[in-house]
Parts: C-alpha cells; structure tokens; sequence
C-alpha cells in the first residue's frame, strides 16, 4: 500500500511561521483524512499475531492420550518440582546455564519475576542478613526507557525506582556504578540484556563484564535478568551477548543473577512455560520457596514442548519462521516512518535487530498529544509514560510501537496514523512557540 509523502526539505523547527503554518495545514488536513477513514487499529502491546501462534498448533495434539511418560516420571502424577529434566535439558543452553541450574514453572517468567520479588521481601535471598521487607526502604535500578512491567511490579511492592539511562551499549554504568556503591538499599536492577523492551537494546560486553563485577554497598544485590528475547531475531543475524552467568562467576558474585526467560513468544503466549535459573544456591533458595506453594508444574505442557522443539536447533528454526512474519511489519513501520518522519527533526526510532518493539521519540512534551491524536484517528497506542516507572516520562517525548499483532495489511496504515499524529503534535507546538 502507498501512502501520499509528507517528505520535507529540512527539519520542521528552521521553518519560518508562515511556512509552518501552511505545512500544519497540510497535515491537518491529511490527518483528518486518515480519521475519515474510521480504522480501528492496535500497537499497543507486543503480543504474538495468529500467524505465529500457527506455527505451534501442533501442540494443541501433543503429547497425546498415550504419551505421559518420559523416563520413570509420569507427567500426569504430582512431582517433579523443578520441572522435567529433559525440557531443563533443552533451554539450558539457551539461556546460558547447566541444566541442573534450572527451574521449569508454569507458563510465564513474569511470574517467577513477581514472586522472586516477593520471596526476597518476606524471606530474604540467600546471601541476606533479613528479609528485604524488614529494611528502612527498598530501592531498584530501572533502565529507561524500559518495560512497564517490570515497574509495576515494583509499584505493587512498594519498592523505590530509581531511573537509569539506556544507551545504546545498556545502562549507563557510570550511573550505575555510582549508585550501588553508595546505597546499601538498592537491592535489585531490571535487566532486558537482548533486543530490550521497548528499544531493542543489546547490551554489550563490557557493559555485561561491569554488571557482573562492579562493587555494592548491599551484599545481597541482584539483576534481575529477564532475558525475554533471547532468541527472537529479526534480522538473519543471531546476536549473541556475554554469558552474564559465566562473568559473576569469574568476578566471586555467583549469586548475583537471577535469570528469566519463557517460551511465551516461542510456542503459545499463553501456554508456554517460564525458566528461573542461576547459581545452585539461588535454585535451591527458590525451590524452598516454591515448594510450599505447588507439588509440581503443569508437565503435561512440559512434555509436549519437549515433543515439540526437540533441541535448541529445533527451537532456532522455529523462531526463523516466526522472523519471516514479524520483520516485515517490522520494516513496515520503519519504511512509514523514514517516508513521513525523515527530515523532519521532530522524531526519532529504533531500528532493532530483534525483539518485539520500536522506540519512537517525539518533541519533548508531545508524546502524551500524539497518543491522544493517533486513538482519535482510530490508532491506539502504549500510554505515553509507560516505558518510565510510575508511568512518568519526564520529558515526555518516548513512546512504545508494537508491530508485531496487526495483521500485515494493518501495520503500514497503522503507521501512517502514529506519523501523521507526529507530525500534528509538532507543528502545533513549533506554531505555539512562535506565538
């Protein structure tokens, strides 16, 4: 589908009054257009497409009303309370780690991530003198931009966020350095090591070898290392990173990481299963924590993703299949953006090489009328705000797409909607700061 350019010469904000207006015309009357067209249209969360849930239908066959055994262990009965040893078999190499370094829950890492959190507080960790709930305050590191869950979850405990900036190499570390040298109450950080949600962020070696190492004022502080996507490309390229497991080992910090994944975006979103892994004293400081809550997972859906993915090559051909559907609508967007954006000096956006999400970047103190514009034109997006803990972009300028769930007729014209309410946002300002 094309779509009519908004293209200009050169950035928006050297243009003289007169032509801005006629330019904020212009786009008024395209936006109004696009509104006319009464779309209704979703980029709001990176949620997998029917398409790629296709490609796992044949879990919904497995294992089959005769296949409950593997081993000695019959998927049926209660047990197994670290999950399936075959399953930690497989997504052990994934996720960098042994495979008796690992723990198999139910379906999601958010999960684990939440109740990680919750063990801390009222348990404490292996290596804390109390739990973390007994202490003065709380406080967690939070990269931004940066994934809105992992800030609720805070905000649900009560624990202080504290924002640190993303660069393209990861955090900032002379950031984060400083700040958990200091403060004996910052007892965790957020970490999305690969293709980061929402700014498709690698970190990068260094900045891995710094986390892994760096001296802290609490001797019980954790990354807490949500490795959602780590095999989730988008190019032909397999980006690897630094086995953040392998570096606190070599730094003395074994216990320093606690390492999640899931194959929520692999197999079914809904029904895959969540990995916590890291050092064998926090496997076992986790397993006495989970065991007075359940007797044993759901290894009826271990099983059948054993039967399904096969090996980490099987998993590695599945996740080529889903990349022939995402990036596309990946390059859509990008496409979109560079036709009606390019020039413009009024927006910024990634170019990820994987994960589920673009980072677009407006004019401070546009991302919240951009958000309005695009629902009134019919595109619904991320709260403005969402990618900063308590929903608090302070420059109010970041705002999350999520390409992915559209179907690929949709993405294009959805984009159009985004850059058309940019570009709206923007001369409405630039004409208010002209008076």
């Amino acid at each position: 589908m094309s779509h009519p350019t908004t293209a200009v010469p050169t950035a928006l904000t050297t243009w003289a009054p007169d032509a801005l207006r006629d330019y904020h015309r212009q786009i008024r009357s395209r936006y109004d257009a696009f509104a006319a067209r009464g779309v209704k249209l979703n980029l709001t969360r990176g949620k997998p497409a029917p398409e790629q849930l296709d490609l796992s239908a044949q879990l919904l066959d497995l294992p089959g009303s005769k296949d409950f055994m593997i081993g000695n262990v019959d998927c049926r009965n209660y047990g197994e309370l670290q999950g399936l040893a075959e399953l930690r078999a497989l997504l052990a190499p994934v996720f960098g780690v042994t495979p008796d370094r690992v723990i198999v829950g139910d379906n999601s890492s958010l999960s684990l991530m939440h109740d990680a959190i919750a063990f801390s507080l009222l348990k404490g960790t292996c290596d804390s003198e109390r739990p973390w709930s007994k202490e003065s305050r709380v406080a967690f590191l939070c990269p931004v931009p940066g994934y809105d869950r992992h800030f609720s979850i805070c905000q649900e405990f009560g624990i202080e966020m504290i924002p640190v900036p993303l660069t393209a190499q990861g955090p900032d570390m002379e950031v984060v350095e400083r700040l958990v040298a200091a403060d004996p109450q910052i007892k965790g950080m957020w970490c999305m090591p690969k293709y980061s949600n929402p700014s498709g962020t690698v970190y990068s070696q260094d900045t891995i070898e710094r986390l892994a190492k760096m001296p802290t004022a609490a001797r019980d502080f954790r990354l807490f290392w949500d490795n959602a996507y780590v095999v989730h490309h988008l190019t032909a390229e397999r980006i690897e990173i630094a086995n953040i497991d392998e570096a606190c080992t070599r730094h003395g910090k074994p216990n320093r990481a606690f390492i999640f994944g899931s194959t929520s975006k692999i197999t079914f979103a809904g029904a895959g299963v969540g990995l916590f892994a890291g050092s064998k004293e926090n496997v076992a400081w986790y397993l006495k924590r989970i065991e007075k809550r359940t007797i044993g997972g759901d290894k009826v859906n271990q099983l059948r993703h054993i039967r399904l993915l096969k090996s980490p090559e099987g998993i590695a051909a599945l996740m080529d299949r889903h990349r022939t559907i995402t990036a596309p609508k990946f390059n859509q967007v990008l496409e979109v953006f560079e036709t009606h954006l390019g020039n413009t000096g009024v927006a910024t956006w990634t170019k990820p090489k994987g994960g589920y999400f673009i980072t677009l970047d407006v004019m401070d103190g546009c991302a919240k009328q951009v958000v309005k514009l695009a629902k009134q034109a019919g595109v619904e997006l991320t709260p403005a705000g969402a990618t900063h803990p308590q929903g608090n972009d302070p420059q109010d300028r970041t705002i999350r797409i999520a390409p992915t769930f559209p179907a690929a007729a949709e993405v294009s014209q959805a984009a159009e909607g985004v850059a058309l309410a940019v570009l709206l946002a923007a001369t409405e300002k630039l004409l208010a700061q002209a008076g």
